[in-house]
């Protein structure tokens, strides 16, 4: 092997060490790469670490235990076992053991366990078996080098076999007797062959599991359009559905090359103002209310929120808009409801300009593809 070949295994096995929440360092004593705990997007802030709380003697101890990505699972381990935030732990699985980093440990976990809707009786919860041994890192370690080798491999076989499926992911188990190949499809995919070729090829058990575009995006990483990291790869890891009328109440064009992400559904971010557009708006009038005039009527086109404005234009000159204040909106109605009719809109607008159709071509039809 050259040593490029070398590097560059040396860079993907830091990579895959890094998606499970550890980092491989040079320990300047022995000159060998050691394995050690480092921050990522998915760690999470123990708030109740300083907090005195009494232990219960035989009280079941509980850990949240983190795998490759955005995959945890909750576990319970003996009192005599004395576990901290970053250790590695060989735990319980359906058959074998998996090895894992501890992201939480104490009151904390229970707290996670009931905001993840985490319903296992304790009696029943996996367990976990021990801190990881040199043996175990080593079979680990060496189970994390096939990953990228196996995937571009599957890939090869499930094209061969015609599958209309995207294969996205690999994860082996921490003993090197599974692994989970994560996929995307539009619709069901019978993978039977496949599985029956997969085991054949690994000589290992195979389990597939389906995942979403948003959570394809949030694996493969990438950057956005406002040339940031993509927030489903930095910091998002609970997804929230991303409907048309996010957009329709911001006032955005429905145009889906702006609106879509890279994973071809709406932006995560579109939610993030949304609840200050819904607030903002409660002081607006209704924009279905026609506006009359002596010199006729008008009806509303758009709203700037934050400098309380509304545009209208009349009903035969719809080209040119006209900017109105809610306040002189709420006015004009309270003297249509009166019988009067102000002389015309003109004295109201405090600026004009010429109404484009931003539009482009696009509709609520082409939005609502992409909603969640």
């Amino acid at each position: 092997m050259t040593d490029n070949q070398h590097k560059n295994e040396e860079a993907i096995l830091d990579e895959q060490v890094f998606n499970r929440g550890g980092k491989l360092t040079k320990d300047y004593t022995s000159g060998q790469k050691v394995l050690c705990c480092s921050r990522c997007k998915l760690n999470q802030f123990d708030w109740l670490k300083d907090y005195e709380n009494q232990e219960v003697k035989g009280k079941i101890c509980l850990a949240e235990v983190r795998f490759k990505n955005d995959r945890k699972d909750y576990f319970t381990y003996p009192e005599d076992l004395e576990l901290e935030v970053g250790d590695m732990v060989a735990v319980e699985a359906a058959i074998g053991h998996d090895i894992g980093m501890v992201t939480l440990l104490g009151e904390i976990v229970e707290r996670q366990m009931k905001r993840k809707r985490f319903r296992t009786p304790r009696e029943e919860m996996k367990k976990i078996y021990r801190r990881a041994r040199v043996n175990d890192v080593e079979k680990w370690l060496a189970a994390i080098k096939l990953e990228q080798s196996t995937l571009a491999r599957t890939r090869t076989i499930a094209e061969n076999l015609g599958l209309e499926m995207k294969l996205n992911d690999v994860e082996y188990q921490g003993d090197k007797t599974k692994a989970i190949f994560y996929y995307t499809a539009d619709g069901r995919v019978d993978f039977r062959e496949l599985i029956k070729k997969l085991a054949e090829e690994f000589h290992i058990r195979i389990e597939m599991r389906q995942i979403g575009v948003r959570q394809e995006s949030a694996k493969l990483g990438g950057l956005g359009s406002c040339g940031r990291e993509l927030c489903c790869a930095s910091w998002i890891s609970n997804f929230q559905s991303v409907t048309t009328g996010v957009a329709r109440v911001q006032q955005l064009s429905p145009n889906p090359q702006k609106l879509a992400g890279q994973c071809g559904k709406l932006k995560c971010c579109l939610n993030y103002e949304y609840e200050a557009y819904v607030d903002a708006l409660k002081a607006f009038s209704d924009p279905t209310i026609v506006l009359h005039f002596k010199s006729g009527d008008a009806v509303h086109q758009k709203n700037d929120v934050f400098k309380g404005i509304m545009w209208y234009s009349y009903t035969e000159d719809k080209g040119n808009i006209m900017a109105i204040p809610v306040d002189k909106v709420k006015e004009i109605i309270a003297l249509n409801k009166k019988g009067q009719k102000p002389e015309k809109l003109e004295d109201y607008a405090v600026t004009m300009e010429a109404h484009t159709n931003t539009n482009e071509g696009y509709g609520e039809a082409d939005l609502k593809k992409m909603s969640d």
